[in-house]
């Protein structure tokens, strides 16, 4: 499957949240969308309270009609209290690996 949309997120949460955050982002509806085909949540070694996210989608535009849903809607709504500050975005595109849990 072709990769063509990608970005890794690191985001903050709230001092002792990081666990929510994490379950939340693990329960993420684009999780059994089969236009999402990376989805890797992971957490600082020496903050737990920061996580990342890497996501591969197989365009830009499935990304965007994703989140224009009400499932992508109430996911951001239940992500949003939990989180300090603004998450930082970066432009990348996954293109292969390993990930098994």
């Amino acid at each position: 499957m072709n990769v063509l949309h990608g970005f890794h997120a690191t985001m903050t949460a709230r001092p002792g949240r990081g666990d929510e955050v994490v379950r939340v982002l693990l329960d993420a509806p684009s999780m059994p969308n089969e236009d999402c085909v990376v989805f890797l949540v992971c957490r600082s070694a020496e903050n737990p309270d920061t996580i990342s996210v890497t996501e591969g989608w197989t365009s830009q535009e499935a990304h965007s009609r994703f989140f224009a849903g009400e499932a992508a809607q109430h996911f951001v709504e239940r992500l949003q209290p939990l989180l300090e500050g603004e998450s930082r975005y970066t432009d990348e595109v996954p293109v292969g690996g390993k990930a098994a849990f």
